[in-house]
């Protein structure tokens, strides 16, 4: 995945890139106004935020542990974002693909959570959250969850699809409220994601008040010698460890759920991967294993065979036909300066909605964000130095149409869904750490318009040899041609954007 921490790349592209002259939008425009009984644990374990690089030289570059801390902070902040932001499901249109370990055994897909035969309190407390029929990964997944015996798991389920939801509603089917002792465990990367999870048992449980929760935290201290009585888990892998192990809070041998939350999160984590194996160690054999993770990466599928045995494995088949549905553009430019006034330009020239601008580094996110306040835009900037509750209130007042323009960075800006966003600029072309063409991260990007079946835009500043190179080879990945934007074309892009 590409990060925005890339400070030394982006350094070196731009003293190689050779210009180019021909610029076809140059007049700066007019000014433009668009211008249960659950008991929280005190946060004493925070998920740390990456912090701002010390100011350098305009010739410094942050060395790669800062970058690489970065992306390990921003991953974690991404997901827990992703939940703080979410009021409701995502409407995804993406197929779920369902890979059986054993071809044989029966595999069904329910469209009401009457069909799954729950218990009422539950069943009440699922329709008390908002869900009135499954949503795809969960009339997939629940089956799976619920059968007996137990079929092990390994999802990939995007942010906003439920699958929260469905592995809580797993674990609170297999408890017995009788038995005073943990029966289920659930570890997720930070305390943060932790205590969101717990915030869904919460709500899900309300009508199930014999089932009680307890979180496996930093912070959270126990006497020695004492056993949990709550019959459900919920921690981080170091201290969920300490429990088993250790102080033997936990007898593992009991437990009949293990649920691994946010696996590609937790991989970036140091130590996470191998504190979650020796916990799956000390489980019996007949536990249900449950992993979830945004991403099937190399690593991700690795880590995934070694925690889950023999697994019903269920994927989201790549939507790529959003790109039918936006018309894409490319500006030429000499400098970022350029690339500032073709954007004023396009704003003069067009009505547009609201618009998502995408940055390489937070750096050109803040510059940008500044000027574009100057000539009177409504500007939220998204940035890595922000808190995650302070970045979702940014996102929030965009939703709301509160300002019209949010500049942001790659990390920054995933699984943002907003209706009305009809434009999106990649001011930088996304590239990797080695320069070449992140063709994920353009779909990710250029996804957040054309949204829920409309029309979208996607407008491209191109700025050297080098980004030119880029944007046709991220043509010819997609096969899907990326034209010059002329002054022909404003008519059409007013239809699109407005």
């Amino acid at each position: 995945m590409a990060t925005d921490s890339w400070a030394q790349a982006v350094d070196e592209q731009e003293a190689a890139a050779e210009s180019i002259s021909n610029l076809h939008i140059k007049e700066k425009p007019e000014e433009n106004g668009t211008a249960a009984h659950f008991t929280e644990p005190s946060p004493a374990a925070h998920l740390t935020e990456s912090s701002p690089a010390a100011a350098k030289s305009e010739g410094e570059v942050e060395t790669k542990s800062t970058e690489d801390e970065d992306a390990k902070d921003d991953k974690a902040a991404q997901s827990l974002l992703n939940k703080l932001i979410r009021s409701n499901l995502v409407n995804n249109t993406n197929t779920v693909e369902v890979l059986q370990k054993d071809p044989n055994s029966p595999l069904y897909s329910v469209k009401s959570f009457e069909e799954l035969r729950l218990k009422p309190q539950l069943l009440q407390g699922v329709y008390g959250m908002g869900f009135n029929r499954p949503s795809k990964i969960q009339e997939t997944a629940l089956p799976m969850m619920l059968a007996e015996p137990p079929q092990n798991l390994i999802a990939q389920s995007q942010s906003g699809t439920g699958k929260t939801a469905a592995f809580v509603l797993a674990m609170l089917s297999h408890v017995d409220p009788n038995n005073r002792y943990p029966q289920c465990l659930c570890v997720s990367p930070t305390y943060e994601l932790a205590l969101q999870t717990g915030k869904v048992i919460e709500q899900m449980g309300k009508h199930y008040p014999e089932v009680k929760v307890v979180y496996a935290i930093r912070g959270n201290k126990l006497q020695r010698g004492m056993k949990l009585q709550e019959q459900i888990v919920i921690g981080t892998p170091g201290t969920m460890l300490d429990w088993c192990s250790k102080f033997k809070f936990i007898d593992p041998k009991k437990i009949m759920v293990f649920v691994l939350d946010e696996a590609d999160v937790m991989i970036a984590t140091q130590g996470h991967q191998d504190q979650s194996i020796r916990i799956q160690r000390m489980l019996p054999k007949n536990c249900q294993m449950l992993l979830f993770s945004a991403t099937f990466e190399e690593t991700v599928w690795n880590f995934a065979q070694r925690i889950v045995p023999d697994p019903n494995v269920i994927k989201l088949k790549r939507d790529e036909e959003t790109l039918d549905t936006i018309k894409q553009y490319y500006v030429l430019c000499n400098c970022k300066e350029e690339k500032f006034h073709a954007l004023c330009n396009i704003y003069g020239a067009i009505t547009i909605a609201q618009a998502m601008i995408f940055c390489h580094t937070r750096k050109t996110a803040g510059w940008l964000a500044g000027e574009l306040s100057r000539e009177g835009h409504q500007v939220a900037l998204l940035s890595g130095e922000m808190q995650v509750e302070q970045r979702a209130a940014v996102i929030d007042r965009f939703r709301e149409g509160k300002e019209k323009v949010l500049v942001t960075t790659n990390v920054c800006a995933r699984g943002i869904d907003v209706e009305q966003v009809s434009v999106v600029i990649n001011f930088d072309l996304p590239v990797d750490k080695d320069g070449n063409p992140d063709n994920e991260t353009y779909l990710h990007r250029i996804g957040r318009t054309g949204r829920f079946g409309k029309r979208g835009l996607a407008i491209n500043m191109v700025d050297s040899k080098m980004s030119m190179n880029i944007l046709q080879r991220i043509q010819e990945h997609f096969n899907k041609k990326i034209e010059k934007l002329d002054t022909d074309d404003l008519d059409e892009i007013e239809r699109i954007a407005g």
